[in-house]
C-alpha cells in the first residue's frame, strides 16, 4: 500500500487537493493531506508565531500518524510518498530529514530545491517581494493572500477554471512570515531518499531546461542526475491539482512506482557542452582585458565599428570559467575582429533572476567603455544578445540611440517566463519592439528550442510584425539552444556565418572593412 501525504503551498490549505485525493483514492491509494498551522481550517490566520518549524511539526505529525496506524515502522509494505507543492516542499523536506527511514519518495511538485540554511523566501518568485521581506522582522507578521487578479505573480494559472480560481481566492489565508524567513535546517539524512520532480511546463519549466542547466556545470544541480531522481512534465500552469487533477494523479502513481525521466549525467571527461570548441576556426587576434570587459582587436589603424556581445544567464557567481572565456562567445568575438571590427565581450552580473537590472547596467557601462576607446568608431556600434540576456534588449529597442546600427539576438529569451517572478520588470522586449523604429534586428532562431523559450520568440516576432519592425530571422532548423558548441554541422556553420555577415554589414553601414 502506498500512502501519499500531500503538503500544500503558500496561502493554501487542504482544500486544493480535493479532486486529487478523490482520484488517488479511487485508484486504491491511501491519501492524507497536511493542515498547516495558520493556513488551514479554523486556525487559518489566527495562530501566533508560526514559522517553518511549526509547519515541519505539522508534517511530522501526519507521517507519525500514518506509521502508527500501520503498526509502526516495522510495516515494510507501507510506502510513504511525500508530496510538496510550491512552498510546501520546504516543510516536507524538513520533516523527511527527520523521518528519512520512513519515506519512500519525495515529490517536488512545481517547487524549488530547498537547501540547508536557506529560508523559503529564496524560492518566492516575486523578486520585489523578496527584497522587501529579506530584512523584515516577521516572527509575528503575515503576508496577505493574493487578490483574484494577483495569483499569476505566484505562478501561472494556465488551465485553472474560473470557478476554481474564485474558490482559491475565497479560501486563501495570510502566509505567516516566519514560515518564509526562518532558515531550513537539514542534517543530511534526507539525501538518500528517492525524489521525483513534477515540472509544469506552462509555468516556464521543463525537463529539457533543467537538463540544459545541468550541462552548464552548476555543482548544485549535479545531484539531479542521480538515478534515484526522476522527472515528469505536466502541460499546465502552477496549480495542476486544480487544472488537471486526473493527470496529476497518474503522474503521482507513476512516480510512486519509480517511473519517470532520468537526466543525462555530465560527462566529466568531455566537459559540459558550453565549453566545447566553437564550430568554426577562428582567427588569432589580440585580446585586451579591461576589468570585466575584453576587447578583441582587428588589424587596423583607424577607428572601427564594435560589436558588443552579451551572454545569457543566470550564471552562478562562482562559475569558472566565466562567460567571457566560453568558447562559443570568444569564437564570435574573434570572428568579428578577424573581419575588421572590434569584438567586445563582458561578464555581467546576471547571477540570479533578480539581477537583471544590474546586469543591464553592466551592459550599458561596457557599451560606454567601448565607445570611449579611440580604436572604436563611437557612431557605429552593434549589440548582440544570447539566451537569457535577451530580456536586456528591451532597453535598446525601446529607445535606440542613433549610433546603434544593429541589434542581434541568438536563441534569446524575449519575455520573462511565468515562474521567474518578473511581473514588474520593464525589461519586456515584446513591448519595447514597438519603439524600435528602423533599427535592424537580426534574430537567430533554433528549431529545437525549448518550448517555453520558443514561445517568447514567437510572441516577439508577432509583435514586431504588427508594428512593422525591421527583423531578419536566421533559422537553424536542427539547432539546439547553444548550438555553436554542441551542433557542429554545416547547417549551424552557415547560420553563424550568415548572422556575422549581416550584423557586420549593418555595423559598417557601407564603410570599407
Amino acid at each position: 500500500m502506498t500512502a501519499f501525504i500531500l503538503v500544500s503551498g503558500m496561502f493554501t490549505g487542504t482544500h486544493i487537493w480535493q479532486d486529487t485525493v478523490a482520484h488517488l483514492t479511487a485508484a486504491g491509494a491511501e491519501v492524507h493531506t497536511v493542515a498547516l498551522t495558520g493556513l488551514d481550517g479554523p486556525r487559518a490566520g489566527a495562530a501566533p508565531r508560526v514559522d517553518l518549524e511549526t509547519h515541519i511539526a505539522d508534517v511530522l505529525a501526519v507521517i507519525d500518524s500514518v506509521v502508527d496506524a500501520a503498526g509502526g515502522a516495522e510495516d515494510e509494505d507501507r510506502r510513504i510518498v511525500l508530496v510538496g507543492h510550491d512552498y510546501g516542499i520546504h516543510p516536507a523536506v524538513g520533516a523527511a530529514d527527520r523521518r528519512a527511514e520512513r519515506i519512500e519518495r519525495i515529490v517536488y511538485l512545481d517547487s524549488g530545491l530547498p537547501r540547508d540554511g536557506v529560508p523559503a523566501l529564496a524560492a518566492v518568485p516575486d523578486q520585489s517581494l523578496r527584497e522587501r521581506l529579506a530584512g523584515a522582522d516577521g516572527a509575528d507578521g503575515v503576508l496577505p493572500p493574493p487578490a483574484l487578479d494577483e495569483w499569476s505573480r505566484w505562478g501561472s494559472t494556465a488551465g485553472v477554471p474560473d470557478a476554481a480560481l474564485d474558490r482559491l481566492t475565497a479560501l486563501a489565508a495570510p502566509q505567516p512570515l516566519g514560515t518564509l524567513l526562518q532558515p531550513l535546517r537539514l542534517t543530511g539524512a534526507v539525501e538518500p531518499v528517492s525524489t521525483t520532480g513534477v515540472l509544469c511546463t506552462g509555468n516556464g519549466t521543463s525537463i529539457e531546461l533543467v537538463q540544459m542547466l545541468v550541462r552548464l556545470g552548476d555543482p548544485a544541480l549535479r545531484p539531479l542526475t542521480d538515478p534515484r531522481v526522476s522527472f515528469f512534465e505536466l502541460p499546465t500552469g502552477h496549480w495542476p491539482m486544480l487544472s488537471c487533477p486526473a493527470e496529476l494523479t497518474d503522474v503521482l502513481l507513476r512516480a510512486a512506482a519509480g517511473e519517470g525521466h532520468r537526466l543525462e549525467p555530465v560527462d566529466d571527461t568531455a566537459g559540459p557542452g558550453h565549453l566545447q570548441p566553437f564550430l568554426m576556426d577562428v582567427p588569432d587576434v589580440p585580446r585586451e582585458r579591461h576589468g570585466n570587459v575584453d576587447f578583441y582587436l582587428p588589424d587596423a589603424e583607424e577607428p572601427r565599428p564594435a560589436v558588443v556581445f552579451v551572454h545569457g544567464g543566470p550564471v552562478p557567481a562562482d562559475a569558472r570559467p566565466t562567460p567571457r572565456d566560453w568558447p562559443g562567445l570568444t569564437g564570435y568575438a574573434r570572428c568579428v575582429a578577424g573581419d575588421g571590427a572590434v569584438g567586445v565581450l563582458l561578464d555581467h552580473r546576471l547571477h540570479d533572476l533578480g539581477d537583471y537590472e544590474r546586469a543591464a547596467a553592466d551592459v550599458a557601462a561596457a557599451v560606454e567603455l567601448a565607445r570611449a576607446d579611440p580604436r572604436v568608431d563611437q557612431d557605429r556600434i552593434a549589440l548582440w544578445f544570447f539566451s537569457g540576456g535577451g530580456l536586456i534588449t528591451a532597453d535598446w529597442l525601446d529607445t535606440p540611440p542613433a549610433w546603434l546600427r544593429c541589434l542581434a539576438a541568438t536563441y534569446p529569451v524575449l519575455a520573462p517566463l511565468p515562474n521567474w517572478g518578473l511581473s514588474e520588470t520593464h525589461l519586456r522586449p515584446v513591448r519595447a519592439v514597438a519603439n524600435a523604429g528602423d533599427l535592424p534586428v537580426v534574430l537567430t532562431r533554433v528549431g529545437r528550442e525549448m518550448p517555453e523559450i520558443a514561445a517568447t520568440v514567437e510572441e516577439f516576432l508577432a509583435a514586431a510584425k504588427d508594428c512593422g519592425a525591421d527583423v531578419e530571422v536566421i533559422d537553424v532548423p536542427n539547432g539546439h539552444h547553444g548550438f555553436e558548441t554542441i551542433d557542429v554541422t554545416d547547417e549551424s556553420r552557415a547560420a553563424v556565418r550568415h548572422a556575422l555577415r549581416t550584423v557586420l554589414d549593418h555595423a559598417f553601414d557601407g564603410h570599407a572593412r
